[in-house]
């Protein structure tokens, strides 16, 4: 009945690892001919289904087994969950019957997970594990989507059933803007001489990529996307000014003081954006914020509009109110390129640094030559990483998976997983770097089981870069628990079963790129790299001065 649930509501496939209490649901699956991709950690299962979720913009289902199988699932729950991302995540558990009773594994997994999800409950009779499964599905999906849990006991999912209990279809349809919001929108607009737009990971999931590429050409407002919304418009856009977050886009600094609207779509106002406070924005800026979540309206920073909506529903009713002509261009425009040459000219100064070991910057920059022109990332976190964020652009809806909210470092090999089964012939690259790579290492066999030939390009300088930085700035040198062995990561991989190689100099990259992609097995470009404070390190400084 779970499989069968599951099937009607179009959930496939089943991110897993086994345990004694999936047993029969696992079996059933393969007997339908449901897609399973096992696992070697329960939070890596976690991490890969909010990654589906995310790719796919609707629920996906993870099935852990209880006990430390369920606790070990809550990371990547909550990631999911930060995230707004529709993840089902199901445990299994001990018999119903021995509830309280010190049974085998019976810790109390509804209360443990309520506080990160959305909804949770574990089901009572075998007969509605459908409506439960159909109840879960329409709470992640609803309103601002997020993670939902199910815990399921063994017994329940082996007991026979003469009725199962279904529920029919619950549909929220997404909220549409009240039209005296869209009109005090388009006036605060127009009156308007240097506003900005910032579009987040809300444009994805509405689906409003041409909606916003649309409201932008009309506008012409220049566009700066972050989390989610990076790639919705692509960075080649001749509106789009690159990240939003000011910690990898330096040009925004000055930008932003200087604009005098925001226009806020689908991204919470957070500590991504300063918190909307006076070291990003400018006291006097007016600010427009469009949220599928009522409560986020206002959060941080007053507003003098709030748009409650869907973000393609909102973004097509303000181009259907900005007139049928575009709007004329300004010299802010201008401004604003300015602003992004300097920007670019710094990081192509960092890039230009041709000493050994490899400047991050320089590899980056080799990296944007190498990798394929349709190649999807996967970014990890980590001072290696945020060079790359910083270095190379988002041309690709949905390309461009990131941590999420939570910041759980490591993600970017499970998260690149799921990205190569939803994308299967396109190059998938993960970005990451050494020790964020060590939390899920084993998932590298996963990777060659399934035929996912992901390319894992680790920076490698042998320790925890950006706390290594951090800690030298506060302790003037001196650094604890920041050092480790420089590991080739490539045996590794080649050790279950895959490719890779390692590679120290500049004029080894393209190549050892080229044949990464050509091989067609997961493959892991172990690169020998220095530490240097990528621009993410030199902001946090910055904050801590002052």
């Amino acid at each position: 009945m779970f499989v069968e649930a599951a099937a009607r509501l179009g959930i496939e496939p089943i991110f897993t690892l086994v345990g004694d209490h999936l047993n029969e649901v696992l079996a059933a699956a393969a007997r339908r001919g449901i897609r399973i991709l096992d696992m070697r950690h329960e939070s890596g299962v976690t991490h890969a289904a909010d990654a589906w979720a995310r790719i796919h913009r609707k629920p996906a289902l993870s099935l852990v087994t209880g006990g430390p199988g369920h606790t070990n699932s809550l990371t990547g729950v909550a990631t999911a969950n930060l995230a707004c991302s529709p993840l089902i995540a199901v445990s299994g558990s001990r018999p119903s019957t021995l509830a309280g009773r010190q049974a085998f594994q019976d810790i109390d997994q509804v209360a443990m997970v309520r506080p990160v999800v959305k909804w949770a409950a574990e089901v009572p009779d075998t007969a509605q594990i459908p409506s439960y499964l159909e109840r879960a599905y329409a709470e992640a999906d609803s309103g601002r989507k997020g993670a939902v849990h199910l815990t399921i006991p063994v017994d329940l999912l082996a007991a026979p059933v003469v009725a199962p209990v279904v529920l029919p279809p619950v549909v929220f349809p997404p909220p549409p803007p009240a039209p005296p919001d869209i009109h005090r929108a388009i006036a605060l607009l127009r009156a308007a001489h240097r506003p900005i737009l910032i579009a987040g990971s809300g444009i994805w999931w509405s689906h409003a990529e041409e909606a916003l590429r649309r409201f932008i050409e009309l506008t012409q407002i220049p566009l700066y996307t972050i989390t989610m919304g990076r790639g919705t418009v692509s960075d080649d856009h001749p509106l789009v000014f690159g990240y939003a977050d000011p910690a990898l886009n330096y040009a925004v600094h000055t930008a932003f003081r200087e604009a005098d609207l925001f226009l806020i779509v689908g991204k919470r106002i957070d500590y991504r954006l300063a918190m909307g406070g006076p070291r990003l924005f400018p006291p006097d800026a007016r600010f427009i914020q469009i949220d599928i979540h009522p409560q986020e309206l206002g959060l941080n920073r007053p507003l003098d509009a709030a748009i409650c909506a869907d973000a393609r529903l909102a973004l097509t009713a303000l181009a259907d109110a900005a007139g049928p002509k575009p709007w004329p261009g300004t010299p802010w425009l201008e401004r604003l390129r300015a602003l992004r040459r300097d920007w670019e000219a710094t990081l192509a100064h960092a890039a230009s640094d041709a000493a050994l070991p490899m400047h991050p910057a320089a590899l980056c920059r080799e990296l944007s030559q190498a990798l394929p022109p349709d190649v999807l990332y996967s970014w990890d976190g980590g001072d290696f990483v945020h060079w790359g964020r910083a270095l190379l652009p988002a041309r690709t809806p949905g390309g461009w998976l990131r941590l999420g909210p939570l910041g759980a470092i490591g993600s970017s090999l499970p998260n690149a997983l799921a990205l190569q089964m939803a994308h299967p012939g396109r190059p998938v690259a993960v970005i990451t770097g050494d020790g964020a790579l060590g939390f899920y290492l084993a998932e590298m066999d996963t990777a060659v089981r399934h035929k996912l030939p992901i390319v894992v390009i680790v920076g490698n300088d042998a320790g925890w870069g950006l706390e290594r930085e951090l800690q030298s700035f506060a302790s003037g040198g001196a650094t604890v628990a920041c050092e480790l062995q420089p590991t080739p990561y490539d045996a590794i991989m080649r050790g279950f079963g895959g490719g890779g190689e390692t590679v120290e100099r500049l004029d080894e990259v393209r190549p050892a790129v080229q044949r990464a992609f050509a091989s067609g097995v997961p493959y892991c470009l172990n690169v020998k790299i220095r530490g240097v404070r990528s621009p993410f390190t030199e902001w946090q400084i910055a904050g801590k001065k002052k």
